[in-house]
């Protein structure tokens, strides 16, 4: 995917064209470890007159996670929203090397359907990704997650830490090369938090890309490749997690 406006009208709110800094989308073939899956080089983004994002270059690679940190209002969420092709940049360029089919995106809300099962939810997410799991692996995915126990039961039921745990499933369900993660700890208990990490070792292992938003700084850090830390408005540090200087910095 690429989208793009002229970096030099950040210094002002953008002008409505007939553009409009809609998103172009290209695609290119799987790669290998260490390829670019998704590469933003100047972005900014305006909400109204107020400048939330400026000159914000970064790139996420196969088999490696990209941790996204910074203060409250510092922009990680936007950003992430822009990268994953949910929300339109002000300026810059987004480039998604992978086809939509190919990547998952985990936010805030869980796009559950509370009447339906934990297995006829993942059903039906498989069907929108043009999958056709049997049932074994409808419930060796819920395994993974520790649902098993509740495959039959109606989502509406669950705690918001196992409505999380179904939205993990159906991440892991589609066997994305490209994965968005939103602060996907909301509302784990510790043990979940840990199968959490485990498992986005696991979607390194297996080649796929991890940009993660994380406010659990300390206990994410050494399941990350690479740093994207935000702040006021720009980038404060991009580049290697092992030589990141967190400071004061706990979100």
């Amino acid at each position: 995917m690429t989208s793009s406006a002229s970096a030099h009208e950040m210094d002002r709110p953008p002008r409505k064209t007939s553009g409009g800094g809609e998103p172009v989308r290209t695609h290119m073939g799987d790669g290998e470890r260490g390829d670019v899956r998704v590469e933003v080089r100047g972005v900014g983004k305006f909400f109204g007159s107020k400048l939330v994002l400026r000159g914000v270059d970064c790139a996420a690679l196969a088999g490696e996670a990209l941790l996204v940190v910074g203060g409250n209002g510092a922009g990680k969420t936007t950003l992430l929203k822009i990268m994953a092709g949910l929300a339109r940049p002000s300026a810059g360029v987004v480039d998604v090397r992978v086809p939509p089919e190919a990547c998952a995106y985990l936010g805030h809300a869980t796009f559950q359907y509370p009447r339906l099962s934990a297995v006829a939810n993942l059903t039906f997410w498989a069907r929108m990704y043009g999958l056709a799991p049997s049932r074994a692996e409808l419930e060796a995915v819920l395994e993974r997650v520790g649902l098993a126990r509740v495959a039959g039961e109606p989502a509406g039921t669950f705690s918001r830490g196992m409505a999380q745990r179904l939205n993990l499933a159906r991440v892991f369900l589609i066997g994305p090369r490209l994965v968005f993660l939103d602060e996907p700890g909301t509302g784990l208990d510790p043990a979940s938090q840990e199968l959490l990490r485990r498992e986005i070792n696991g979607l390194k292992a297996s080649g796929a890309a991890v940009v993660w938003v994380s406010h659990h700084l300390s206990a994410d850090l050494p399941f990350a490749e690479k740093v994207l830390h935000l702040r006021d408005a720009g980038v404060a540090y991009f580049g290697p997690a092992a030589e990141f200087d967190a400071g004061g910095l706990t979100c």
